[in-house]
């Protein structure tokens, strides 16, 4: 049986938000079978627990943010993609402030603290979500048009198109492909990292926003070239952060899909829309098990024995 995931035993880090730049703890404790990713702040008194949900994103400005009884949790894309790229399925994440830390604006930080925990199966069958029908969410014209979509597929896979207009960026693919049939989360997506422009920074700071980026944590460009001392880590490292953001917005839909994900220049709010959009249509989704581990999709199955291998 392909079965529910968990973490063996609690882990903290501390970090900085990208956006608030405030100090926050972290702690990843295990959770029970059927909980889901369940975000606590607890510095609320008494906490407010805020579950990984399609429906409770309040704000997509920049990052995917949750809000429930006056409570909010920001970023949380990229330690969503981790969870999912690891296939945990239930886990409570404890938090003191109101933004996940940024890290090194990658997800790998996130899999390495997992992978610090020990991963850990439930005996409970693993729930996904099988799209039986094309679901598609469009915004724009012309140029400015933007688009995401879910396609039936017995995997999961996404494409995605970027366009920047930016030499930085023109220099590298703006065309990314991942099939996890095939193709590793950890080693292919996972370290990619969040990018932005100087030009754009005081405009950001003046929304509260990009208050902790630095060349620490962003890939970070002026009008020309990228400022990182180091380069970039993947030659595609902007369009392949889109799939990992991707990865990690689309898990908020609560399990994990069976589907081909197809987007152009979309961002946060078009694939919270896309999901929302999914939810609406009853007849376009199902719930779906798989008792037998050799049922299972080879997206899923094989990870068994690569990235979702315990320890």
């Amino acid at each position: 049986m392909l079965k529910q995931r968990t973490i063996k035993q609690l882990v903290k880090t501390t970090g900085v938000g990208l956006h608030s730049g405030t100090k926050v703890e972290l702690t990843l404790r295990p959770a029970a079978i059927d909980a889901g990713i369940l975000f606590r702040r607890v510095d609320f008194d008494p906490p407010v627990l805020l579950p990984a949900s399609a429906l409770g994103v309040g704000d997509t400005r920049m990052a995917s943010t949750l809000q429930q009884d006056g409570a909010k949790v920001s970023t949380v894309e990229h330690l969503m993609s981790a969870c999912a790229g690891l296939g945990i399925d239930n886990l409570c994440i404890d938090l003191t402030a109101e933004e996940i830390p940024i890290m090194d604006g990658s997800a790998s930080s996130f899999v390495f603290l997992l992978q610090q925990a020990g991963l850990q199966e439930q005996d409970a069958p693993k729930k996904f979500i099988r799209v039986k029908k094309p679901v598609e969410v469009r915004e724009g014209s012309g140029a400015q048009e933007k688009w995401a979509r879910l396609d039936p597929y017995n995997g999961f896979r996404l494409k995605f198109f970027i366009e920047f207009n930016h030499p930085a960026v023109d220099r590298t693919g703006q065309i990314a492909e991942v099939d996890f049939n095939v193709e590793s989360y950890v080693r292919e997506v996972a370290r990619a990292r969040t990018f932005g422009f100087m030009q754009d920074v005081e405009t950001l700071r003046g929304l509260g926003l990009a208050r902790g980026g630095s060349l620490e944590n962003a890939i970070v460009m002026d009008e020309y070239r990228i400022l990182n001392p180091d380069g970039l880590r993947y030659e595609n490292e902007f369009v392949r952060h889109k799939i990992l953001d991707a990865i990690g917005d689309l898990y908020l839909v609560g399990h994990p899909l069976l589907a081909s994900y197809t987007a152009h220049k979309s961002g946060h709010g078009l694939n919270n829309q896309l999901l929302r959009a999914l939810l609406a249509q009853p007849d376009s989704y199902e719930l779906v098990s798989f008792p037998k581990l050799a049922d299972a999709p080879p997206a899923y199955a094989g990870q068994v024995g690569a990235e979702w291998a315990l320890n």
